[in-house]
């Protein structure tokens, strides 16, 4: 093999390994919340799925049309995501008028 072969090789190894790094730093940031990742929900597990309103009245049949006979509806705490979501806040200011004497 000549030396442009050897090259080419080590910098497309290096490369897949740069690659690979990036990829496991961005995952492992996923879970730490105070990073700003997110954690998976609480209600689900992280599944986004929970157990369908129709198993509870259910005399031994499974299946609505929300679980499509499944017994299993989406998360409604993560959306169907199976990740903790931060809460929208809308925080209003009044302006301070200015006390006159």
């Amino acid at each position: 093999m000549g030396p442009i072969v050897v090259a080419t090789q080590l910098a497309t190894g290096l490369g897949v390994l740069a690659g690979a790094m990036l990829v496991k730093s961005a995952m492992e940031t996923t879970n730490k919340p105070m990073e700003g990742g997110w954690t998976r929900c609480g209600t689900c597990n992280g599944t986004g799925r929970v157990a369908c309103m129709c198993n509870r009245w259910s005399d031994g049949d499974v299946g609505c049309r929300t679980c499509a006979g499944t017994g299993r509806m989406g998360c409604s705490s993560c959306g169907g995501s199976g990740t903790g979501r931060p809460l929208p806040v809308q925080i209003s200011v009044r302006p301070v008028r200015p006390t006159t004497r």
